[in-house]
């Protein structure tokens, strides 16, 4: 097993990474301090690890709520069901919610813990490489609203995240290479090296060879909770983690959340991002193209959905990074090296957004 920890004071917690933990009772005894427990879990994800997870959890009360699958099911009306079975279970506040399942369930699951009794502790047991490489990091919880996505949330610190590597067999293909998006974002805004890295081992890791596997876990893990550990609530650094997210969320909204995965929609946001910078001289044709080129190589999508560029633009001026008025991005100087930048030529973005998203209607 591998351990990192997230350095933020009495808040602080422990990243662990490896095959078998959700069954390992000792390390579970260390991260579940909680005797009544509320697994928080999807139908797809229940079948193959609940009974699981209870075993690990022997001796504790534990109940289970099992929620539908699908990004289109993050609603408050979803997340009332949580609510629910904590109020029927009887918890109070010194209960635990365990979050299992991709980052859907995090996400709802730790924004009922940060609700509840005005906050009761939470576990991240991340069965999806995107959310163990990202969403279960980090302590940003929340929901969707129709207007935007994640405009529903709140700031709420897991007590830790477990991560079982052994979940990812059992992981559907595409949802695999979504999660590489935001491995691949790791290199591209804070280690070059780590880029390269990916790049001659990614078919390993399309394999889920676990070297490979653990390695890119850790490493991501390793770069975001350098990151949280200094703006831990994104006012300034942290923003950096949303590489190709503004663009991204463009299209998951327009599109409907669930049609384009999360990290479907941040590849193909990150080559917007890659575009702009290009456009705004910071980044060559070539290391545009590299990452193209890479992006495809993991099976992601390069091409966005023809929106419009009024639409996107429109949709992207809901993003949470938007300061009077001005829609910070963030871009790249260089390979390894992003920024967070609201001052750019507006004709710039607008040529980004009609080559990737067509003219408007």
């Amino acid at each position: 097993m591998h351990r990192l920890d997230i350095d933020l004071g009495e808040r602080s917690y422990p990243i662990l990474i490896g095959p078998g933990l959700l069954e390992d009772a000792d390390l579970l005894e260390g991260a579940v301090a909680a005797r009544d427990v509320l697994v928080v879990t999807n139908e797809t994800v229940a079948p193959l690890y609940l009974e699981r997870l209870k075993r690990g959890l022997a001796g504790r009360r534990v109940a289970a709520v099992s929620l539908p699958d699908g990004e289109q099911h993050k609603t408050l009306g979803t997340l009332a069901l949580v609510f629910d079975a904590l109020v029927e279970q009887r918890m109070n506040r010194d209960a635990c919610v365990i979050a299992l399942g991709g980052g859907v369930v995090g996400d709802m699951a730790g924004f009922a813990a940060a609700c509840y009794q005005r906050g009761v502790d939470y576990v991240q047991a991340p069965t999806t490489l995107l959310a163990q490489v990202d969403s279960s990091v980090g302590g940003k919880t929340g929901v969707n609203h129709p207007g935007g996505k994640n405009l529903i949330g709140a700031f709420h610190q897991p007590r830790a995240v477990v991560s079982d590597v052994g979940t990812l067999r059992t992981l559907p293909p595409r949802e695999l290479r979504a999660g590489l998006a935001e491995v691949i974002k790791y290199g591209l805004i804070a280690d070059e090296g780590f880029l390269d890295w990916i790049e001659a081992h990614l078919d390993a890791l399309l394999r889920l060879e676990t070297a490979g596997i653990v390695h890119a876990i850790r490493r991501s893990c390793e770069v975001k909770a350098g990151i949280v550990a200094e703006d831990e609530r994104e006012h300034g650094r942290r923003a950096l983690l949303n590489l190709g997210h503004t663009f991204g969320h463009a299209i998951e909204t327009a599109t409907g959340y669930g049609e384009w995965l999360h990290g479907e929609a941040v590849a193909a946001g990150m080559l917007m991002a890659a575009d702009l910078s290009h456009r705004l001289g910071w980044l060559e044709a070539a290391h545009v193209e590299r990452v193209s080129s890479l992006l495809v190589r993991a099976g992601l999508p390069t091409t966005a959905p023809r929106i419009g560029a009024t639409r996107a633009l429109e949709l992207m001026g809901m993003d949470k990074k938007v300061l009077a008025g001005r829609i910070r991005l963030v871009l790249m100087r260089r390979l390894g090296e992003g920024l967070v930048s609201g001052d750019y030529p507006a004709d710039a973005l607008r040529e980004t957004l009609v080559a990737h998203f067509g003219e408007a209607a």
